[in-house]
């Protein structure tokens, strides 16, 4: 287990950066924490370290954010996904397959499809302010 703490947005998204490096093509990354908590900044950083050529947004209104570069990256938003009939149809295991780094926010909505891929699990908890607690298990 490794545990960080951040103090502001930039310092969320730059440990997304250097956590990058660490990711092996075809990496599941699964993400707990409530809302504004600081996935999706985390993942902003996770794309700029793989390389995408694409910005980085959020993906809740289109559950998948693909972002092409040397080392591709796919960003899941699970908030309304709860079937694994449903995140297959959202392509989740034809990204792993071909070998991109996957994120998935809101991961306990499907936690046991999830945790048959051992993913890397990252938790961040909102301490009040800018101040944002990140444990990292798996990696």
């Amino acid at each position: 287990m490794e545990e960080y703490m951040t103090h502001c947005r930039r310092e969320t998204v730059e440990l997304g950066r250097k956590l990058a490096a660490r990711l092996v093509p075809g990496a599941l990354i699964a993400f707990t924490g409530g809302l504004g908590a600081g996935k999706t900044a985390m993942c902003q950083g996770i794309a700029e370290g793989l390389g995408c050529t694409d910005p980085a947004s959020s993906p809740t209104f289109a559950i998948v954010n693909y972002y092409r570069g040397p080392r591709p990256f796919a960003h899941f938003d699970l908030y309304r996904i709860h079937t694994e009939t449903d995140l297959a149809a959202a392509g989740f295991y034809d990204y792993l397959d071909m070998g991109a780094v996957v994120a998935v926010e809101w991961s306990e909505n499907c936690a046991d499809i999830i945790a048959r891929e051992r993913p890397v699990t990252i938790d961040i908890q909102h301490l009040g302010g800018d101040d944002r607690r990140i444990t990292i298990n798996g990696l």
